[in-house]
């Protein structure tokens, strides 16, 4: 695991901030705009495999971490970026790896994340009558 973490770092240096590392797992945090390099690296370069992605409302952005399996070294590597709202958006990965298509179909589906360059961003889990522009995830501001 540390001669993963080690390569990782060396290559982004800065761009990727390590926040929690245990036995098994590694949270880093990274820029929007740099995850396509990391995913690319991870994925082709280190030979990761794409576990899942997973979002969550935070209220000004949603957080969305991709989680990227190094089955040999037994470790999960997970980066964490945000798409701010209120332009909801992150580049697409399927371009690097397909498998991530219905996972980004669905985080755009239930928290309403526009996945740039996804090659077919449709409806996958809701009802077809789902009134456009609503999102089953994403909170309502906060009164006040």
């Amino acid at each position: 695991m540390e001669q993963i973490v080690e390569k990782i770092k060396n290559r982004f240096g800065d761009k990727v901030l390590i926040t929690v590392k245990t036995r098994e797992r590694v949270f880093a945090q990274a820029e929007k705009e740099d995850l396509k390099e990391i995913i690319r690296y991870l994925f082709i370069d280190l030979g990761a495999r794409m576990s899942i992605a997973t979002a969550v409302d935070t209220r000004p952005a949603i957080e969305i971490l991709y989680h990227m399996a190094f089955d040999q070294a037994k470790m999960v590597f997970s980066v964490r970026i945000q798409a701010r709202k209120p332009e909801i958006e992150v580049d697409s990965i399927t371009d690097i790896i397909e498998g991530a298509d219905w996972i980004e179909r669905e985080i755009h589906e239930m928290f309403g994340v526009n996945f740039i360059g996804h090659p077919k961003l449709e409806r996958l889990l809701l009802p077809d009558d789902w009134p456009e522009g609503e999102y089953p995830l994403l909170k309502k501001e906060s009164r006040e």
